[in-house]
């Protein structure tokens, strides 16, 4: 695929995975960063993701600020920034099939419990409010991939459709600035030499975030519980597979 054509491919696919986004809280880095990684290697590809997934988090955020659930945020977002700085901290030192496979499994199962509404059975307090958070996020920034685990865990908070993404929005924007410093300190030269690649990234999450966000307020809030669960099982299905390949 020449420069121009795989340009144009990155920007159509930031475009719909910010629209995903904006619905369900998560898949800019789910979808982008194994598209980035044909051109790159995964670390680089993970850092470069990072930028447009800080833009469009930041712009969904500022759109969705009304809705956020300060109570979650202050409890699970706190220490889930603070998981996601540690954990893009070990993403530049090692990595590993075996914790991409357990990655999924833990995916795998979330989605699952969700679809058979195990997880509106389920209710945490504060304490596993702290530990979730600092865990998904670890876990997330060791393999570059938050959104989902964090979907996962907040999944089992009673939050409505705008109210679970706004916050998952602004625990995001959070984990992006505590990460984003980390990978530029140790990929800076390997992603700025990417720029034309980050600009159509930038592009096409700005233009899918705008759309996402119109269509988050259609959803009812049963189907977007179902379609939550099932793109996070679906998610750690394609992190099995990737992690035993490897």
């Amino acid at each position: 695929m020449d420069l121009v054509s795989f340009d144009a491919v990155v920007a159509i696919c930031a475009a719909v995975a910010a629209a995903a986004a904006s619905v369900t809280g998560f898949g800019i880095g789910s979808i982008m960063t194994p598209l980035i990684n044909l051109e790159v290697e995964l670390k680089t590809a993970v850092a470069i993701v990072a930028i447009p997934h800080f833009v469009a988090t930041a712009e969904r955020f500022w759109r969705l600020r009304k809705d956020v659930d300060r109570a979650v945020l202050l409890s699970f977002g706190i220490t889930s920034a603070a998981g996601g700085l540690a954990g893009a901290y070990l993403n530049t030192r090692f990595s590993s099939p075996l914790l991409t496979v357990i990655f999924g499994c833990l995916l795998v199962f979330a989605g699952l419990s969700g679809l058979t509404r195990f997880m509106q059975r389920v209710r945490f307090g504060r304490t596993f409010s702290w530990i979730a958070g600092f865990f998904s996020g670890a876990f997330g920034g060791l393999v570059g991939n938050q959104g989902g685990i964090r979907a996962a865990a907040m999944l089992t908070f009673a939050l409505s459709p705008r109210a679970f993404v706004a916050t998952s929005t602004a625990i995001g924007l959070i984990v992006d600035l505590a990460r984003l410093p980390v990978y530029l300190a140790f990929e800076s030269a390997a992603v700025f030499a990417q720029g034309r690649l980050i600009a159509w990234a930038i592009l096409g999450v700005t233009v899918g975030t705008l759309l996402g966000v119109h269509l988050l307020s259609r959803l009812p809030a049963e189907l977007f519980q179902k379609l939550v669960s099932a793109l996070i099982l679906v998610l750690g299905v394609v992190m099995i597979c990737k992690g035993m390949i490897s």
